[in-house]
């Protein structure tokens, strides 16, 4: 199948593509489908410290942590996820965001970062298998989709 347009993932997908977990292997088709997928230059954190929390929480090992370290750092260097740097004008986006946002929205800072990032670059939609970035998706005009919740496509 050839790819058929960019796709922005938050962190939490970049990292369901390295762990073995359920929901891997939808997290990959879609990556693998859509060619290029970007996400905010924050990732590279946000991934390292999911690693860190499944050592943190026993379900994973040293060995698996330093390999899924390894592969990730590997991957950014050579370009497989298109990082999008924080830019000042981009957290001042954010900070209005957190001005005008509803009261009921839950949102958390850097969900918000992913957020304007996937606006700003134009995206029309933003993956994620996060309820709560989920649901304040409509709040930018964006469409929130749960891969992970998708049919399987053969």
């Amino acid at each position: 199948m050839p790819p058929t347009t960019a796709a922005y993932f938050d962190a939490a997908l970049v990292a369901k593509f390295y762990v073995n977990e359920p929901g891997r292997d939808a997290v990959r088709r879609l990556a693998k489908r859509a060619g290029t997928v970007a996400t905010s230059g924050i990732a590279v954190a946000e991934v390292a410290a999911a690693f860190h929390r499944k050592l943190r929480e026993g379900s994973i090992d040293v060995p698996v942590f330093e390999a899924l370290q390894g592969q990730f750092h590997h991957d950014v260097t050579r370009g497989l996820w298109t990082l999008i740097e924080p830019s000042p004008a981009l957290l001042q986006q954010v900070r209005a965001l957190f001005a005008r946002l509803e009261r009921s929205v839950f949102l958390r800072s850097l969900d918000a970062v992913h957020l304007m990032t996937a606006k700003a670059e134009h995206f029309d939609r933003l993956y994620s298998n996060d309820a709560h970035l989920l649901a304040a998706c409509p709040s930018v005009h964006l469409k929130g989709i749960n891969p992970i919740a998708l049919p399987i496509d053969r």
